[in-house]
């Protein structure tokens, strides 16, 4: 297994520091780490989220740009206070989210509208008319870009741009207006915007746009086509790990500027997933699991996505990946917190389900606003079922907890299914992966050691590694002995595979009831009106079960 080690340098007595920049959709985090892969410094600082309209998310893009340097400075001051030179920091990578979008004015350095997030879902409409273009086939383009047509890619947003506002459609074709994903916007802004800024994208972020080949790593003309898109707005695509420039503003002037990746590919690096056949998951709101397959691109028959997994260095081989995306994990608890009332505080949620030995039948399939991978059926709603008069919150817990699980071995299977690669374990991180119970029930349903590495940022450490090893940076390099990278705790499987077939065979069956539940013609605008509907007859039915539960209790003990 490939493992980080620390390259020779001239003077071994001066530190010697990377730097990584982590702009993600809600907050924007700059982080400084030594070369044993330990933070230094970090400061890490949120950002509003505009919502304009029902189903729109936006953030603004100079906002994002000042919390940023905002962060850089604090970083540097608390490397200041610690005896530390800012200009120890050799390199900056940069990791984002991959599919938000925002389009700029090369002439005055302006936006032309607010970063478009990438669960926006505004182009709902406009995905119909394009899929309808495409014949009626949303995959019509999944061999050339491994992707469906979808709202969630930046072509369809850029699209909707172009159609929306007649400005930005006029300097698109006047050379004015420039497109790209949020590492595009930074590294223009930090390499010298109007002073000669470099506008350009890395691989992993390329093939989340729905315009390049995947093949031959380039736009696509027959996409380009397809969306009526000019080549010419489009940032020049470079590998992940290579000098592209300094930094020409802040307290890290003239560090070089080497790494760019996408935020799941970032934790697929900083997991150290470099074999084909490693996965890692990352459990947030909702959970990304990257499954490397080497340096061929596999094309799923299995709901999965096809995308680049990391490319080091101009001349280093293109390694792919197969994604899986599942839409509600750690939402389901604040689900059951903030709704329901069962839990007063999300650190409360693996408590609660270690109160019970098993779910005793209760299964919660969290479809609130559908099911992503391997179903890709919008048409699906929540459900919990096997409910009994012996049942509490605490299997409702330990349910919503198993749910993921569940959501995690479908999304593997689909690998397996795709590329039949044997796995060996699975790799985690992301918020939720603090909870023990959770990673030993997923242990248990995978049948699978599940390794959770010590810090469990790694989207964040990952975008500093591919900085660092750049090549004329040389910090690191991959090699066989472990410095960085190791798991902390690894929790293995402690049941049969009888159980858990015959566990998985009935999350089956609970899924298959909560499809179809919202008819033909029904729009997700109806969605959250449709599950707070849910949530208030969930709470009746538990409030009725408990009282039935008391009832026949009393009746007993009057028996007596």
């Amino acid at each position: 297994m490939s493992h980080l080690s620390s390259s020779i340098r001239s003077d071994p007595e001066e530190p010697c520091f990377v730097a990584s920049i982590d702009a993600g959709t809600s907050s924007t985090r700059f982080t400084v780490y030594d070369e044993l892969g330990r933070i230094i410094a970090t400061t890490q600082l949120k950002l509003d989220a505009i919502v304009p309209d029902d189903g729109w998310c936006e953030y603004d893009a100079n906002g994002l740009l000042d919390a940023t340097y905002q962060c850089m400075e604090n970083v540097a001051n608390q490397m200041k206070d610690a005896g530390l030179k800012p200009s120890s920091v050799r390199a900056i990578g940069v990791t984002n989210q991959r599919e938000a979008t925002v389009v700029w004015d090369k002439v005055t350095g302006q936006p032309f509208h607010n970063i478009i997030a990438g669960l926006d879902a505004r182009t709902t409409d406009l995905v119909d008319q394009l899929v309808k273009k495409a014949g009626g086939n949303k995959l019509k383009f999944q061999k050339i870009c491994g992707l469906p047509i979808s709202t969630y890619f930046s072509a369809v947003k850029l699209r909707w741009l172009l159609d929306s506002d007649a400005t930005i459609a006029e300097e698109a074709r006047s050379g004015r207006c420039l497109f790209g994903t949020v590492d595009s916007w930074l590294l223009w802004n930090f390499t010298g915007g109007l002073q000669g800024g470099l506008h350009i994208t890395d691989v992993t972020n390329a093939s989340r746009t729905l315009l390049m080949n995947l093949s031959t790593l380039s736009w696509d003309p027959t996409l380009l086509n397809f969306f009526g898109i000019n080549k010419d707005i489009l940032p020049e695509i470079r590998s992940s790990s290579e000098i592209y420039g300094r930094m020409q503003k802040g307290p890290f002037t003239g560090v070089h500027l080497s790494g760019i990746v996408g935020d799941e590919q970032a934790a697929l690096v900083g997991q150290h997933c470099f074999k084909r056949g490693d996965a890692k998951n990352t459990y947030g709101t909702g959970c990304f699991l990257l499954y490397n397959t080497g340096t061929k691109p596999v094309v799923s028959k299995n709901g999965l996505l096809t995308t680049v997994a990391y490319k080091f260095g101009p001349t280093g081989q293109c390694h792919y990946a197969l994604e899986g995306s599942i839409a509600i994990a750690g939402e389901a608890v604040r689900w059951l917190r903030d709704n329901l009332g069962i839990i007063k505080s999300s650190e409360e949620i693996g408590t609660l389900a270690a109160t019970v030995s098993s779910t005793h039948g209760v299964y919660f399939v969290p479809a609130f606003s559908g099911l992503l991978t391997p179903y890709w059926r919008h048409d699906a709603r929540g459900v919990i079922v096997g409910l009994s008069q012996y049942s509490t919150k605490a299997h409702i817990a330990r349910a919503a907890l198993e749910s993921v699980c569940f959501q995690t071995r479908e999304v593997l299977e689909a690998c397996n299914k795709d590329c039949g690669i044997p796995f060996g374990k699975l790799r985690v991180d992301g918020g939720m992966s603090v909870n023990d119970v959770m990673l030993g029930l997923q242990a248990d349903i995978l049948g699978l050691s599940v390794e959770r590495p010590k810090n469990i940022e790694t989207t964040s450490w990952g975008a500093a590694f591919v900085a660092g090893m750049a090549d004329g940076i040389n910090v690191w390099k991959l090699a066989t002995d472990p410095v960085s990278g190791a798991a902390d705790t690894v929790f293995g499987p402690t049941n049969n595979a009888d159980d858990r077939d015959e566990r998985y065979a009935y999350w089956r069956k609970a899924v298959s009831k909560s499809l179809g539940w919202i008819p033909d013609g029904s729009s997700d605008n109806d969605a959250p009106q449709l599950e707070t509907r849910q949530s208030k007859t969930l709470q009746v039915l538990l409030y009725v079960s408990l009282a039935s539960a008391i009832i026949v209790a009393m009746r007993l003990y009057r028996n007596k």
